[in-house]
């Protein structure tokens, strides 16, 4: 029965790609009004960084995430995995380490067989297990798409909390995982995806950004986050609003899933990627003769993606050394922070070919 269900046949986007765009959220949540804000409150919505965090003596802090979205595969228990990896990565983006989760789940349930739910949440709680913490709990409905994630609770000590906005000038920038698991999706969903990209797709969507934890313990690692729906320009753009500051970054060097490059080099995109695009407004430098499949790439929105780290020069080879042991191969640097141009509305974020 669950090998007859094609879950992405539910849902109008899926994995982050359902993600609202961002120069519409941006809007959104300039009408929001302002909450309390105790002291406390370590990160909250201000930059809007991956996790809140909140101190809770002078050794711990809670670090606080939810993340769920619609189905990326068809594969039930494939979809529960990529969705638990993605939440928790949150967690693990602002140096912490998971102590529980919650369960979000939201399926149509006169058109689900209660198996196919079942291995929804199996797949998920592989997931916790392998990252060594308990499903404490949850909360479940009956909805039109399908719908999983988790609520994340994790811990981090107050002085290795490492936000998105504490980059600095002359930083070197190193990105975890390749690009390309939105373009992936297209390809699943429009039936064209073999074996072997798929295998790649579920590959990185389902590695664990545990080192994120480990990177926070180096003095030298400055700022962090993950890049997910909004691609690595919106990401990094989040990045260089947070510090003040500007980012170039080179094509030529950024870690490319080798599955996806192909299908972007035929014009294979998600519609989140051309929203992300529009979103990013006069903000990205884009340079002349750069293909248009790179621009995909850049855009692409990545579901469970990569940790993007900000690092003194001088540490970017134990900052690879770290990522390769804990197995992400393709980990690169990929360009630097500078310091931000005094204009009014300039360009953050610049690309350059080499």
């Amino acid at each position: 029965m669950t090998d007859s269900i094609a879950l992405t046949s539910f849902s109008h986007g899926g994995g982050c790609g359902c993600k609202i765009a961002p120069g519409l959220l941006s809007e959104i949540l300039a009408r929001a009004p302002q909450g309390l804000v105790p002291p406390q409150l370590l990160v909250g919505t201000e930059t809007a960084d991956d996790a809140a965090v909140y101190q809770l003596n002078d050794e711990q802090a809670l670090v606080a995430t939810t993340d769920f979205f619609t189905p990326i595969v068809d594969d039930p228990y494939d979809f529960g995995r990529i969705a638990a990896t993605n939440a928790l990565s949150d967690i693990y983006a602002m140096g912490g380490t998971p102590i529980l989760a919650l369960a979000l789940v939201g399926m149509p349930i006169a058109k689900l067989p209660p198996e196919v739910i079942g291995r929804v949440l199996e797949g998920g709680a592989s997931i916790c297990r392998e990252a060594g913490i308990p499903i404490a709990g949850g909360h479940s409905i009956d909805v039109l798409e399908p719908i999983y994630g988790l609520v994340g609770l994790g811990l981090v000590h107050p002085s290795r909390v490492r936000r998105n906005s504490d980059a600095k000038a002359g930083d070197a920038l190193v990105l975890g995982k390749p690009l390309g698991v939105g373009i992936l999706s297209a390809a699943l969903k429009k039936g064209v995806l073999g074996a072997d990209g798929y295998a790649q797709m579920l590959r990185h969507t389902t590695h664990l950004n545990k080192v994120g934890s480990q990177l926070a313990q180096m003095d030298a690692v400055h700022g962090m986050t993950d890049v997910t729906g909004f691609g690595l320009a919106g990401h990094l753009l989040e990045m260089c609003r947070g510090a003040k500051l500007s980012a170039e970054v080179a094509l030529g060097k950024l870690p490319l899933i080798e599955a996806a490059t192909g299908f972007a080099a035929q014009g294979m995109a998600t519609g989140a990627s051309a929203r992300n695009w529009s979103g990013y407004g006069n903000e990205i430098d884009w340079p002349a003769g750069a293909a248009d499949w790179q621009r995909a790439m850049v855009s692409d929105p990545q579901t469970s993606g990569g940790l993007l780290v900000s690092c003194a020069p001088d540490a970017v080879d134990a900052v690879l050394g770290a990522f390769a042991q804990a197995g992400f191969e393709q980990a690169a640097h990929i360009g630097h922070m500078e310091a931000a141009p005094t204009a009014a509305g300039a360009t953050r974020l610049r690309f350059t070919a080499a």
